[in-house]
């Protein structure tokens, strides 16, 4: 159950790069590691939990962040104000 983050970041991984084979192992020290397939050498030294998800997310090309009009007016506003 406590590898479901670490699996979800593969997931987006590869939906974001198009590249189904990456795999994700672990070590008998709980640690994580990504591979790009089974039997290829890791991508990354064994990482815990928080820094291999992050590690993963860092990979590929980033979803753009969806931008609404409110958001775009709201972060005019906060510039607009003069600091005093």
């Amino acid at each position: 159950m406590r590898s479901t983050r670490a699996t979800a970041a593969i997931e987006r991984l590869k939906e974001r790069t198009g590249h189904r084979l990456y795999t994700m192992a672990r070590t008998g020290d709980e640690l994580f590691f990504l591979t790009e397939g089974p039997g290829l050498p890791p991508l990354c030294p064994p990482l815990e939990l928080d820094a291999f998800v992050a590690f993963v997310n860092g990979l590929g090309p980033q979803k753009a962040r969806r931008v609404s009009k409110l958001d775009v007016a709201f972060e005019k506003q906060l510039t607009k104000k003069p600091q005093d």
